[in-house]
């Protein structure tokens, strides 16, 4: 038996509609508590992931990273059979990589990829309630995408997140978008967030307050005074979870797998 310990980076994809949240916590249940009870059984010894991202209650996920050691080599493809057998349906794992030792699902990433959907259509299709923000009010599209070109670049986020005086935003609350997108779709609308890293809530919070100036509740020239006021109370209301999906993680190019 080989004891020493192996990295290994896992990709997965969940609906996050009966979770908490990626998070471990006491008041419900999270994609990391489910995962890591079904890793420890498959392999027979207690297992402690890390995400990429701590997905918020509701939140999607297509593909989600998380990282784990383990002291022997793992067979991937009989991994991901047994894996999926015995974890819920609306969690799967996709993908097993073994790492080198200093790869950190969340540390180690460069980017990150979210896209939020809304459905805009007169009649909700009952088939995207639960991935979608059904609002059947006009949006002015050209309002939606001249408010996003305010969001790209380094800005300090305070305004448009959940944390002000804890966590990641006390810490350092300037973050990098390098692209904020809006694509239209076959009944609403698509907006897509790239950049290094996210504070709390911050798509969503950003979400909200676009959403408002497309309505015409706001002028696209606040959101520069917005962001200068590093007042999260200046910002819109968060949009609702269920239509925020985790669409890629990056890492370097020179990652590889371990040796």
């Amino acid at each position: 038996m080989d004891n020493s310990e192996h990295k290994y980076k896992i990709t997965l994809v969940y609906d996050g509609t009966n979770y908490c949240g990626w998070q471990i916590q006491p008041n419900g249940v999270t994609i990391q508590e489910v995962l890591q009870e079904k890793l420890s059984i498959i392999l027979r010894t207690d297992i402690e992931i890390t995400g990429a991202s701590r997905t918020d209650s509701g939140v999607h996920a297509l593909a989600q990273i998380a990282h784990f050691s383990y002291d022997q080599e793992i067979d991937g493809y009989r991994f991901l059979a047994s894996i999926n057998g015995i974890l819920p349906i609306d969690i799967r794992v996709k993908e097993i990589e073994k790492m080198p030792p200093s790869f950190h699902a969340r540390y180690t990433a460069t980017n990150k990829v979210y896209h939020y959907h809304i459905n805009l259509d007169r009649v909700q299709d009952p088939f995207k309630r639960l991935y979608c923000w059904y609002f059947p009010e006009k949006i002015n599209l050209e309002a939606l995408k001249a408010c996003s070109n305010e969001f790209v670049g380094t800005h300090d986020f305070t305004s448009f997140a959940n944390e002000p005086r804890v966590g990641a935003t006390a810490r350092n609350p300037v973050r990098t978008l390098r692209r904020v997108g809006v694509t239209p779709e076959k009944e609403g609308v698509r907006l897509e967030f790239e950049g290094d890293s996210f504070l709390y809530k911050m798509v969503r919070n950003i979400t909200g307050t676009m959403i408002e100036v497309g309505k015409g509740k706001r002028n696209v020239e606040e959101i520069r005074s917005i962001l200068a006021a590093k007042d999260r109370r200046k910002a819109g209301r968060a949009a609702p979870p269920h239509g925020l999906f985790l669409v890629r993680v990056d890492y370097p190019m020179d990652v590889k797998e371990g040796k």
